[in-house]
């Protein structure tokens, strides 16, 4: 009987002693004597939002040094959208760095969405306003319209132009649309040879004499390919003249 008092004893006595460690762990006490005095956020942010970044950490930093669990905030930062990877760390005494990296953004898809660089797609985050292309496919076809977008755009590149929208249809037919406006049809084979042959006419189409716009090129023939124009801008209407009585 005695050993057992002996044991209960001694087994009571380590939870007295491990006590305070649970309770400064778990942030029970010690939150006021050892707290977080200091957030570093070490990234440039563009598109993850400052404000919900801290407000998504300070709850999990209230306990004190000890009982701040990087994992837990690592995956709640993770969670956030246009985060990438995340990297926390404590720094005695009273310090806690955060480093993040966002995604990069590549393309507008659809109406709603933006495309990253790497294939991925997130909701288009409020009042952010980008130069960025748009695209317009089904979702299973995001690699696809990347790869093609990535041969296409040097070839009007290097004629000065540019591709402002890109679109490929759920029968596999591209089409593009150009910075100036022109939209071209491109069909389903050989998109990109015929691309090529057309953008080094692009110069010269450019030059009407009568002053006419290029709308659109259907490069959808086997021998050449059919051109839409548009009206002449109109010339500017010059001001009354004055005149002194």
């Amino acid at each position: 009987m005695t050993r057992v008092w002996r044991l209960l004893g001694w087994t009571f006595a380590l939870l007295l002693l491990a006590m305070p460690v649970v309770a400064v762990v778990n942030g029970w006490i010690g939150a006021e004597r050892w707290p977080i005095r200091t957030l570093a956020l070490q990234a440039p942010l563009k598109l993850v939002d400052e404000a919900t970044l801290r407000s998504t950490i300070a709850p999990m930093a209230q306990g004190g040094f000890f009982a701040v669990d990087p994992v837990a905030i690592r995956q709640s930062v993770a969670a956030l959208p246009w985060v990438d990877a995340v990297d926390v760390r404590k720094r005695w005494p009273d310090r806690l760095e955060v480093r993040l990296t966002e995604l990069r953004p590549y393309a507008h898809w659809g109406e709603d969405r933006l495309l990253s660089d790497d294939g991925r797609l997130f909701v288009l985050p409020a009042g952010l306003a980008t130069p960025l292309p748009r695209f317009d496919a089904a979702d299973g076809r995001v690699a696809e319209v990347i790869a093609f977008h990535r041969e296409a755009r040097p070839v009007l590149v290097r004629v000065g132009s540019d591709i402002r929208e890109l679109r490929l249809s759920a029968r596999g037919g591209w089409s593009l649309t150009t910075v100036d406006g022109l939209q071209v049809e491109l069909g389903r084979n050989d998109a990109l040879p015929r691309l090529s042959r057309f953008a080094r006419l692009l110069p010269t189409l450019g030059r009407d004499p009568a002053g006419r716009v290029l709308q659109r090129a259907d490069l959808r023939y086997t021998n050449g390919f059919a051109l839409t124009w548009g009206e002449p801008a109109a010339a500017p209407t010059a001001p009354p003249a004055s005149s002194n009585a």
